[in-house]
C-alpha cells in the first residue's frame, strides 16, 4: 500500500467525524494521487484570494507592465481594518510593490492588498485567475470595503486553489524563478495556527538542523469561515493541501485543519 493510500484511509475516517461544511483537495505532487471532498463547492474566499492577487502582480512584472521595486505611497484613505500592520503606520510612508506583496501574504495585510488591487485593476486579477484555470472562482471586491451595490462576492473552490498551488509548485505559475520567489514568500507566513496547529515545533537544539517540514501556505478567516491552503513539504515529498470550511466556530475549524495536516505528517514520516 502506498503512503497516499494509507493517508486516504485516515482521511476517510476523519471525514466521518468532522462537523461543518468542507471543501478539500489533497494531492501528492510526486505520484499525482489525490483525495477530494466537495472540491467544486464555492466558499467565500476570505484572504485566500490574496494568493492569485500575488500571482497577478508577478505576471504583470514578468510582462514588463509593473516593477516590483516601484514605490507606492500609503495614504490615510487607503488604510482599512482587519489583518495587517499598514493600518497603524504613518500615511505618506513609501513601500515597494514587493513589500506590499510580502505583507499581503505573511501578515494577510488588507491595506496592502487593496493598494495592489488599485495598482493592478480588477480585470487583471480576473484574467490571471482565468489563466490559472480558476473557473469556479470569482473576484469582485477589495478587502474590508463593501460597495453599496456589489456585483458579487469573492469566491473560491478547493479544486481551483489546488490548481494555483500546483502551478506554483511546478514552476508554471509564470516562470520557475517567479514561482520560487512566491513560494518563498508563502513559506514566511506568520499566521500559523491552522494547518500547523498539531505539527511538531520546527525549533531544534542543533544549529542548522533541517526542519521536519515546511509549509508554503495562506489562511483565510471571517466569522464561521476558516480556510488554510498551500504546499506541504515533508522530507523529500510535497503535498498540495487545500481545506476550506464554513459553519464551525473558530476552534472547531482550527482543530479540523490541524488534524488534516497532522494526518499527512504522520503518514509521510512513518508515524501513523
Amino acid at each position: 500500500m502506498s503512503l497516499f493510500q494509507k493517508l486516504t484511509q485516515k482521511l476517510d475516517d476523519w471525514k466521518t467525524g468532522v462537523g461543518g461544511t468542507w471543501g478539500i483537495w489533497i494531492e501528492d505532487l510526486h505520484t499525482e494521487q489525490r483525495w477530494s471532498w466537495n472540491e467544486a463547492k464555492t466558499f467565500y474566499s476570505a484572504s485566500i484570494i490574496k494568493v492569485p492577487i500575488m500571482i497577478a502582480v508577478y505576471r504583470q512584472a514578468d510582462r514588463g507592465a509593473l516593477e516590483l521595486s516601484r514605490e507606492v505611497i500609503l495614504r490615510k484613505e487607503d488604510q482599512v481594518g482587519g489583518s495587517g500592520v499598514l493600518q497603524h503606520l504613518t500615511p505618506g510612508t513609501r513601500f515597494t510593490v514587493k513589500d506590499l506583496v510580502t505583507l499581503m501574504i505573511i501578515q494577510s495585510d488588507n491595506t496592502a492588498t487593496n493598494l495592489l488591487i488599485d495598482l493592478l485593476g480588477k480585470n487583471v486579477i480576473r484574467e490571471t485567475m482565468n489563466e490559472l484555470g480558476m473557473t469556479g472562482s470569482t473576484f469582485y471586491n477589495k478587502l474590508m470595503i463593501l460597495p453599496a451595490n456589489p456585483e458579487g462576492i469573492n469566491q473560491i473552490t478547493a479544486e481551483d486553489m489546488a490548481r494555483v498551488y500546483k502551478a506554483l509548485a511546478t514552476g508554471k505559475a509564470i516562470s520557475w524563478h517567479a514561482s520560487q520567489e512566491m513560494v518563498q514568500i508563502l513559506k514566511k507566513q506568520q499566521l500559523n495556527d491552522c494547518f500547523p496547529y498539531f505539527l511538531p515545533s520546527k525549533n531544534t537544539d542543533i544549529v542548522g538542523s533541517i526542519p521536519p517540514y515546511e509549509m508554503a501556505h495562506k489562511t483565510g478567516m471571517v466569522t464561521r469561515i476558516l480556510h488554510d491552503s498551500g504546499i506541504f513539504y515533508i522530507g523529500s515529498r510535497a503535498l498540495i493541501l487545500v481545506a476550506l470550511s464554513e459553519g464551525l466556530n473558530y476552534h472547531e475549524a482550527q482543530k479540523g485543519l490541524g488534524e488534516l495536516a497532522r494526518l499527512a505528517f504522520d503518514v509521510y514520516t512513518g508515524q501513523e
